[in-house]
């Protein structure tokens, strides 16, 4: 038998479609509204910053950055913990391998480079001790290096600017962390639109029966569309510090989730921007570059002199003190040409070591609400007004459609002169 509410006539339905409508359009207006925080990456329109549009956080890429880095050099990690938990010998040993075959190779290199007649005759024990010693040498070299290093970490390696510089270009990746981060408050925004927007909708059914004068409509889109997104933005954040009521527990959606976002966050930084691969590439090529070349110059250049002290006066006689220091110097190019690539079988002891995702999780968790709200917060802040707007314009234009198209006849009486 069909149900008597099927035969409602269309008049009720076009009433009862009201609260539907308007749970549509505010989840739309909302989810629109999400979207404009990211995308587009670049900006598109005719006449930047007017006409077009970019993602406010794409387009705020410098100004988030600089708190998000912040955030992570202040409250969370600094250079000297991470640098201090690497154990120079412990070093010295992960690289003893490749190591000690790189010393091989740059002695034969530079020696037959130098000494292209004189050391492929020179008496086997001369060239094994030569070998014998700077082997020796080595990971009191990788030691010195990184003392040196961890005692100067400071103007030796800059986390802020290398967390700078990858966040700044690679834009899709300043997006991921603010999507991550903020991925179920981003779900309940949508989500919060349509249920917002369906109690408005009961609200504006009602007072449409009652008094259906045409303005109603684009007034409660409009409505509809600001105090959705409003009202989500408020539940998100607010009140930082929970408390109970009854049964329930009342506190903003974010710092209900401190410690998952925690894990989500930490797991994101660790994995692709405070990584080793990263920090070797800033060590090795970046501003302070320079320093450490020098350090690794030294430490070569003084175990080159104490291993070959022996050699030296042949060397002298033979060549003179001038091409010995060439020859060091050659030595010590060949090395820090090299290193990179020894480096490279750091890092899986240097992550393990550093402990980067494990540090930044477990601060995150004991961060302030204050200090917390700063990592998403400023997604939303500074042009959160527009995302409001936006969706009040998309409210008001939905309820100018339900007038002209569900509600025609109300629209004619009153616009007909204008066709």
């Amino acid at each position: 038998m069909t149900a008597d509410w099927l035969h409602l006539s269309a008049d009720t339905w076009r009433y009862l479609s009201l609260p539907v409508i308007s749970a549509l359009v505010g989840y739309v207006t909302n989810v629109v509204a999400i979207r404009m925080m990211f995308h587009p990456i670049e900006f598109m329109g005719v006449a930047r910053p007017w006409l077009g549009w970019q993602g406010i956080v794409p387009r705020r890429a410098s100004k988030m950055t600089g708190i998000a880095v912040d955030t992570i050099t202040r409250s969370l990690i600094t250079e000297a913990e991470m640098f201090g938990r690497l154990d120079p010998r412990e070093v010295a040993t992960e690289i003893e391998g490749p190591l000690l075959a790189m010393v091989d190779d740059v002695i034969e290199t530079v020696m037959h480079r130098h000494y292209p007649v004189l050391w492929p005759a020179a008496p086997d024990a001369l060239r094994r001790a030569i070998h014998y010693r700077l082997r020796a040498a080595a990971p009191r070299v990788v030691a010195g290096v990184m003392l040196e290093v961890r005692a100067n970490i400071r103007y030796l390696f800059d986390l802020k600017g290398m967390i700078t510089r990858i966040l700044v270009r690679e834009k899709t990746l300043l997006n991921r962390v603010f999507k991550q981060v903020g991925r179920d408050e981003f779900i309940f925004i949508g989500r919060s639109g349509a249920y917002f927007g369906f109690a408005f909708g009961l609200v504006q059914m009602v007072l449409w029966i009652f008094f259906p004068a045409w303005w109603v409509l684009p007034l409660f889109g409009l409505l509809v569309g600001w105090a959705t997104n409003w009202l989500a933005l408020k539940m998100i954040f607010h009140p930082k510090r929970g408390f109970d009521l009854g049964p329930w527990r009342i506190q903003g959606l974010f710092f209900r989730r401190q410690k998952q976002v925690a894990a989500d966050y930490g797991g994101l930084v660790a994995d692709h921007v405070i990584t080793p691969h990263h920090i070797l590439d800033e060590i090795m090529t970046g501003p302070y570059a320079d320093k450490l070349m020098a350090i690794v110059r030294h430490e070569v250049g003084a175990a080159i002199d104490d291993t070959m002290h022996f050699a030296r006066p042949l060397m002298h006689w033979t060549l003179g003190a001038r091409e010995y220091r060439r020859l060091r110097a050659d030595a010590e190019g060949e090395v820090v040409a090299r290193m990179p690539a020894i480096l490279e079988r750091l890092t899986g002891y240097a992550q393990r070591r550093m402990a980067v995702r494990e540090t930044l999780v477990t601060r995150l968790q004991s961060l302030t609400p204050e200090q917390f709200e700063s990592m998403l917060r400023p997604a939303f802040e500074e042009d959160e007004w527009i995302l409001i707007a936006v969706g009040a314009a998309l409210g008001f234009a939905a309820g100018w459609i339900q007038l002209i198209f569900v509600f025609s006849r109300v629209f004619e009486q009153h616009f007909a002169a204008l066709g």
